[in-house]
């Protein structure tokens, strides 16, 4: 099993092997769903992270579903990195984890039976590690090794965290860095092995919950949420913005940056997601001269990357230091404001 690298086994790894988001809105497009239930508070119409059903007055379920090929070669990282990417659903929008069921397909004839048993126990350790319960799953057998989780988790109705609820002054905070794509590229063409990323192996593995870290009142005042994953940067905060009905404003030399991810997006380690990303968000977001090459960035695929928070100005720099002891680099990042000619401004 020492031998195998998990990344060589298919085409596509973690969330850049995300449907592209233009594709998906098209496709969804043409689908007439149910009429929604009035207990139905958040669904899927602004591409949100998660749905939101209420069930009593003080008790509303959160429930999400993510899985995706390997991203990384051990099969225990694999099955932390698509636990943690799949519970940041849940927090995301506010709420806690309860029950978590796998998703799992498995090509039986080309790897061994043990490579599974690592990726369920690297998964299990983080739904335990977010004190959910593992309560079973479903298994296929299939060309390609593919594994995430379906989450169900509680929140208070009145405490919900969309990503259309952004305010005119809000602060923007991001509580880890961005280039997991690009690194990992980097990673399945073999330029680099795992411990050479391994800041961004550890922030992919670690779970977004900060609700612990945060009094009633702090979390009054994050007003709007999302998480970063297959669209980006780009494409999550231009989902923000535009669900919003506001233009988000950058400072791109704040953008916290995994260290060597400008110099792996120079080699050309980029994925499929990297022009997709583009293609979504390039005619709704203003680029300042300066920044250049550098956009890439932007348009980098994140695999459990970190939460976006739109936050009350005069909450945001307690809420950063109270993020800091376990999300190092949690920053500011921008501020929202009225709706301009473009949804967003990187300065």
């Amino acid at each position: 099993m020492s031998q195998i690298k998990l990344t060589q086994t298919v085409q596509k790894g973690g969330c850049a092997a995300k449907v592209a988001a233009a594709e998906l809105r098209s496709i969804l497009s043409q689908v007439k769903f149910p009429m929604a239930h009035k207990e139905l508070l958040i669904d899927g119409s602004n591409m949100d992270d998660a749905a939101i059903y209420q069930v009593t007055s003080e008790i509303a379920l959160v429930q999400t579903l993510d899985f995706f090929t390997p991203i990384v070669d051990d099969p225990f990282l694999f099955g932390q990195i698509a636990a943690a990417n799949s519970l940041s659903d849940i927090y995301a929008m506010g709420g806690t984890p309860k029950t978590a069921m796998a998703i799992l397909a498995f090509p039986l004839m080309s790897l061994d039976k043990e490579v599974i048993v690592e990726v369920l126990q690297g998964a299990s350790d983080k739904v335990a590690e977010a004190k959910a319960n593992f309560v079973g799953g479903h298994s296929i057998d299939d060309d390609t090794l593919k594994f995430g989780l379906s989450v169900t988790g509680f929140i208070h109705p009145g405490k919900i965290w969309s990503n259309d609820r952004a305010c005119v002054g809000d602060h923007i905070l991001l509580i880890k860095p961005i280039g997991t794509g690009t690194a990992t590229a980097a990673l399945k063409r073999q330029e680099v092995n795992e411990n050479e990323i391994k800041d961004v192996i550890q922030s992919m593995a670690q779970l977004n919950n900060i609700n612990d870290l945060l009094t009633n009142e702090d979390l009054q005042e994050i007003h709007a949420a999302t998480d970063l994953t297959g669209f980006g940067l780009a494409g999550h905060s231009y989902q923000m913005a535009k669900a919003s009905h506001v233009q988000i404003q950058f400072e791109f030399d704040e953008l916290p940056v995994f260290s060597d991810s400008f110099t792996f997006l120079q080699k050309g380690f980029l994925t499929k997601a990297h022009r997709t990303n583009k293609e979504y968000t390039k005619n709704h977001m203003e680029l300042a001269s300066h920044i250049g090459e550098k956009e890439l960035i932007l348009f980098d695929p994140q695999t459990s990357g970190g939460l976006l928070l739109s936050v009350h100005p005069s909450r945001s720099a307690n809420i950063i230091d109270k993020l800091k002891p376990r999300f190092p680099n949690a920053k500011k990042i921008g501020v929202v404001n009225s709706l301009g000619d473009k949804f967003l401004k990187f300065e």
